[in-house]
């Protein structure tokens, strides 16, 4: 028998470890190669000396938050390895799966596709800033309930945009499928459907979502 171990980590913890390692036994490698007559290390060292910096402040889950960020960071990035919101997850990073969608002024985005510096001023939600597991918010309960929440990985996202949909819905957003542009949408399945289509997860609990949204809607779709 092993005798018990006290080491203790997360797998966030163990990833960032393991990429440190990575980065100390092949930076004697880059610091040696050469690019065009100069070395790696001095290209490398011209691109941080040439960083452009920028302040930017916004409001997190109800918190004032204010950074110091390079102008190429994305949103997803500054809540989730400046700011530890890690709730909010980086998927395809293309903006195609909806995993990183937060509110931003009641609206949902694709944080993966937004610059951080582009929201100054703005208020923004993250699935963190919805409930808490004393505590939930209609719409993660209502996921619980019908057993929308798949394998937890897109959930967050789920969430985020299913609560933005409500939000274009009641603010009379038309979607694809709507069939009267000026009449008020309906809040069929189809039309959840439609508003919720980019949102991916090849677990497939699309129709338990729709069931969830629907409850939380208070209509029958």
């Amino acid at each position: 028998m092993h005798p018990p171990c006290d080491f203790e980590a997360t797998r966030r913890q163990l990833l960032q470890a393991g990429a440190a390692s990575v980065v100390a036994t092949t930076a004697p490698v880059a610091a040696s190669a050469q690019i065009g007559g100069a070395s790696t290390s001095r290209v490398a060292a011209a691109a941080v000396a040439g960083t452009a910096l920028t302040k930017v402040s916004f409001t997190v889950n109800g918190k004032r938050e204010e950074l110091e960020l390079d102008t190429r960071t994305t949103l997803l990035d500054a809540l989730r390895e400046h700011l530890h919101f890690t709730g909010t997850k980086k998927g395809c990073d293309h903006g195609q799966c909806g995993a990183c969608t937060v509110l931003v002024d009641g609206r949902r985005i694709n944080a993966c596709l937004s610059l951080a510096v582009m929201h100054e001023a703005d208020t923004i939600t993250t699935i963190e800033g919805l409930g808490q597991p004393d505590n939930l918010h209609a719409m993660q309960a209502a996921f619980v309930k019908h057993d929308g929440y798949q394998c937890g990985y897109c959930t967050p996202g789920q969430i985020c945009s299913a609560i933005g949909v409500l939000n274009e819905i009641e603010a009379g957003v038309p979607s694809h499928v709507t069939a009267d542009l000026i009449a008020v949408p309906q809040l069929t399945a189809e039309e959840l459907r439609e508003r919720m289509s980019g949102n991916i997860c090849r677990c497939g609990a699309y129709q338990n979502i729709v069931d969830a949204i629907t409850e939380v809607a208070g209509r029958k779709a």
